[in-house]
């Protein structure tokens, strides 16, 4: 928390402002995901369109679980990442990371600058691996993004099923820290 807000270059010359969610931001980051194109809300990993389930976020903040970062461009949220942490079990020293980013605000860097904040807070935390999961046809750009950052693909044919039930193969990403 201490190194927020923070503000980051994106390749076009635009620039935002990075910042963890906070209560206020609920709002701002509802309109976020009413913003995104239906694919993106349609394979969330939760259901975003319900601004009940932000709301839900808001009020358990606990940064120590769930490590929630925002890009601002001005009033407006142009991307949201998170770092889950486990604090115990087998994969206590493995953090997840998510992101989603404005169709506007994508292939500038904004992606890798998210991923690498949240691989300096999962160091800090002293995490040994990061992981994400990917829907592979869809999340092409994002796989390539994450393997240029040093994470090892691995392909689970038919592990993901959209909401019609249809299955889709997943590429799982580690990244040794």
């Amino acid at each position: 928390m201490h190194r927020y807000p923070q503000e980051a270059a994106l390749r076009d010359g635009r620039r935002v402002l990075l910042k963890p969610f906070r209560p206020e931001d609920v709002d701002a980051l509802h309109e976020f995901f009413m913003r995104l194109p239906e694919i993106d809300r349609r394979f969330a990993w939760e259901h975003v369109e319900d601004r009940g389930v932000i709301e839900e976020w808001a009020r358990n903040i606990d940064y120590s679980r769930t490590f929630p970062l925002l890009a601002w461009d001005d009033d407006r949220i142009v991307a949201d990442a998170t770092l889950h942490f486990r604090r115990t079990g087998p994969l206590r020293l493995v953090g997840r990371i998510r992101w989603l980013i404005d169709p506007a605000y994508r292939r500038q860097g904004l992606g890798t600058t998210l991923v690498h904040q949240l691989s300096m807070i999962a160091k800090e935390n002293d995490l040994r691996r990061l992981t994400c999961m990917l829907i592979s046809k869809l999340e092409e750009h994002a796989i390539e993004v994450l393997k240029s950052s040093g994470f090892k693909p691995f392909v689970i044919p038919g592990y993901g099923t959209d909401p019609d039930g249809n299955p889709h193969d997943m590429t799982m990403l580690v990244l040794e820290l």
